[in-house]
């Protein structure tokens, strides 16, 4: 499907550093880019609900991370994925008497619109499930054929549904090994598995973390027909393994989401991968924080959530929303709060002034050395530090030179706008 359009990044003198960012299979900075390409692929949503602050947040974290790796000189593929079947897609519609493929595809119409309301560069690549079927059913019958996959007999009289041997794959390959990523214990494993869409108490599994990969038909759900297997539709995990693959190739460079992929789905969809192909699936395994609201973790789902449809249609600044984003480090777990708008907007707003009042001074010089495009090159060349550069647009603030290329820094590493001028 077309993602929305990308807005065009200012030029800035000289070049940036390559990110360092963090890693979770090792708990280490490592570069975001080896070369002078990246590969990159962010999970996408599962549109069953409006785009929130929270998601918003880790999809804010990686567009500093492709403008930065833009800004260094490297070109960047950047993949992304759409879960538009999913059960949860399908229990929010039933619950609505809605038909699951609108919903899927308003909500995904929503999110494109915000994504492109707040600047972030979209993926060159942008695919649903639903157009990845046939490559998600062959790589399944493929890992039956190499032993790493088995069928289990469905509980409600369907054909059988095809499950993951997590064993097996743990066993054989060479480059993927069972919690090497995630680093829990299979308690944790078997907790985490059980709250994001495991089934652990399924009778017929070899083992209690086998993830599905193929669920066969049942009445009154979406299926398809792929030569080979029982007319279904598939599982979670497997469908970022063939997608990203696909697009970006096996071992591409960072595989980003929120913290609450690490497992199952990261690590799981890592095995199914690498049983594919016999190579990793990413070099660098990065998540985001979670981001709460009155209490609880917001998610599309829960009642306690910030839209962003609602700021949109409010008149928000979307560069105002940037800034109270922001101002938290992507890794960091943190509450919204209803005051942090506000603060953000009277924060934006003195740069702005500082930007109007630099512009009536005499210091336009634009070189690379320049010290506050130094500065916030720096901050993000380490761990895509959001708040230290926000900082330094404060420090800037105070004695605001070089206007047009701070401007232009700001835009094109911060997505942050500095000319607009006030409205009446």
């Amino acid at each position: 499907m077309r993602a929305w359009t990308a807005t065009a990044l200012p030029a800035l003198p000289g070049a940036g550093t390559v990110p360092r960012i963090h890693d979770q299979a090792t708990d280490t900075l490592q570069p975001a880019a080896t070369g002078d390409t990246a590969r990159l692929y962010v999970c996408g949503i599962t549109p069953h609900g409006h785009t929130h602050i929270g998601n918003t947040a880790t999809f804010l974290a990686y567009d500093l991370l492709v403008r930065a790796l833009h800004d260094a000189g490297v070109t960047v593929t950047f993949a992304q994925n759409v879960t538009d079947v999913d059960d949860r897609v399908l229990a929010v519609a039933d619950a609505a008497g809605a038909d699951w493929e609108d919903l899927a595809a308003e909500q995904t119409r929503e999110h494109l619109t915000d994504m492109a309301w707040l600047g972030v560069q979209p993926p060159d690549r942008l695919v649903t499930v639903t157009e990845a079927i046939d490559q998600i059913g062959q790589s399944v019958l493929a890992l039956i054929e190499r032993g790493h996959a088995y069928r289990v007999d469905s509980p409600d009289g369907a054909e059988e549904d095809i499950y993951f041997d997590v064993s097996a794959a743990d066993s054989a390959l060479a480059c993927w090994t069972l919690g090497e990523e995630s680093h829990c214990t299979r308690d944790q494993m078997l907790r985490l598995f059980a709250e994001n869409g495991g089934d652990p108490k399924r009778r017929g599994k070899r083992d209690r973390l086998d993830p599905l990969l193929w669920r066969a038909a049942r009445q009154g759900e979406p299926a398809w027909q792929v030569i080979g297997l029982p007319e279904g539709r598939p599982g979670w995990h497997i469908e970022c393994a063939v997608i990203s693959e696909a697009l970006l190739g096996a071992d591409f460079d960072v595989l980003g989401g929120g913290r609450d992929l690490v497992f199952p789905h990261h690590e799981l969809a890592a095995g199914e991968a690498t049983a594919l192909n016999e190579l990793p699936m990413a070099r660098v395994y990065s998540h985001t924080g979670m981001v709460s609201y009155r209490g609880r973790r917001m998610s599309r789902t829960a009642g306690d959530q910030v839209p962003l449809a609602r700021l949109r249609d409010a008149g928000v600044d979307p560069d105002a929303l940037r800034v109270a984003i922001l101002a938290h480090h992507y890794r960091s777990d943190w509450e919204w709060q209803d005051e942090e708008l506000a603060r953000a907007q009277e924060r934006l707003a003195g740069w702005r002034a500082a930007h109007r009042a630099g512009l009536a001074g005499g210091d336009h010089a634009e070189t690379a050395d320049n010290p506050v495009l130094a500065s916030l090159r720096e901050a993000l060349a380490r761990d895509l530090d959001a708040p230290r550069a926000l900082r330094v647009l404060d420090a800037w603030a105070d004695s605001p030179e070089t206007p047009e290329l701070v401007a232009r820094a700001a835009r094109a590493l911060l997505g942050i706008d500095l000319t607009k001028e006030p409205q009446p």
